[in-house]
């Protein structure tokens, strides 16, 4: 048996839950990812996409949550 490597662009997530007949494997990062860019993402081009780094989530997490603070 594999290591079910995820199949993005970049990336070296293994263990993967999700599986494309078309597109193969994706991690649960890649695939949050995903849904977050929208329903009318090309997947194959998404695919094929450099995988969103944790250092930029989190520069574009800074960004955003200066603009909009959490009010509670």
């Amino acid at each position: 048996m594999g290591v079910l490597s995820c199949d993005r662009n970049n990336c070296e997530n293994i263990m993967c839950d999700r599986y494309s007949h078309k597109y193969g494997y994706i991690c649960l990062e890649c695939f949050e990812e995903l849904i977050m860019s929208g329903p009318e993402t090309n997947i194959e081009k998404f695919i094929n996409t450099k995988k969103t780094t944790a250092s930029n989530q989190d520069a574009t997490f800074a960004r955003f949550n200066v603009e909009f603070p959490y009010n509670c």
